[in-house]
């Protein structure tokens, strides 16, 4: 399907694409806009059912949402481009990376679920709760996870634009990214990924834990590890002042 994307940066510079985590928007990278777009031609963009894309009725698969990657990047006119993903995206990323080797430079993965199937029920019973309720539903629960305490308190402007992407998240195409995740595991190709991939988990990330991630750096050949420390899930939008400088030092 035809994913809703902002393009900004020179139309002749390098491409690198800005996959979301799971219940946001493409504008959650306003953060790395300015940073990464002096020098790449940057495609930021909605998964389906998210955002301002259809979503239609799941459930989704991690095939699903890879291939409409690869069809922006035809859409777009892009031969191969860099990809930098989190959460959700992180995922696609780590998919991506494994099937379609021949499209993409480099990847940055960042909090990437690698095997979400091994705690499948998780899923399945947040996707039920989306459909009956909405994603009002699991809003707090998840900004607890996303952001660490006393950067909510500071930031609370910030964290209320997150809030808003996730209550306007249609419940369908959230519920069915969790049925995604719920049958996805991705180990057993880590080793047959020949991009440069820069890794990046936070030491406070409940949402995914560390554990899950730092063994990804010795799976994948060559992957580059970083650990973050003071800090939770969605680090692009809390540090983006740590994150930016590893992404332009990765993507090159």
């Amino acid at each position: 399907m035809r994913l809703n994307h902002r393009t900004t940066g020179p139309d002749d510079a390098p491409v690198v694409l800005l996959a979301s985590s799971l219940g946001t928007t493409h504008a959650m990278w306003a953060p790395q806009l300015d940073a990464l777009s002096k020098n790449f031609r940057v495609i930021a963009f909605d998964h389906r059912g998210h955002g301002a894309d259809e979503a239609p009725p799941g459930p989704y698969t991690i095939e699903d949402l890879g291939n409409d990657v690869v069809e922006l990047l035809n859409t777009t006119g892009a031969e191969r481009a860099s990809y930098v993903g989190i959460s959700l995206g992180g995922a696609v990323g780590l998919w991506l990376a494994q099937n379609a080797p021949d499209r993409f430079h480099r990847f940055a993965l960042l909090c990437p679920p690698v095997n979400p199937a091994a705690n499948a029920q998780t899923w399945i019973d947040r996707a039920a709760l989306v459909r009956a309720e909405g994603a009002q539903a699991i809003v707090e629960a998840t900004l607890g996870r996303w952001f660490l305490p006393e950067y909510a308190e500071a930031h609370a402007e910030e964290v209320e634009v997150i809030r808003q992407q996730l209550l306007s998240t249609p419940a369908e195409g959230y519920a069915a990214c969790c049925e995604a995740l719920s049958t996805l595991d991705l180990t057993a190709g880590l080793a047959d990924i020949t991009a440069p991939v820069l890794l990046v988990t936070a030491e406070q990330d409940t949402s995914i834990p560390p554990e899950t991630v730092v063994p990804l750096a010795a799976g994948i050949p060559g992957a580059h590890l970083e650990i973050l420390e003071d800090a939770a899930h969605l680090v692009t939008y809390s540090d983006a002042d740590r994150i930016n400088p590893l992404l332009l030092t990765h993507l090159g």
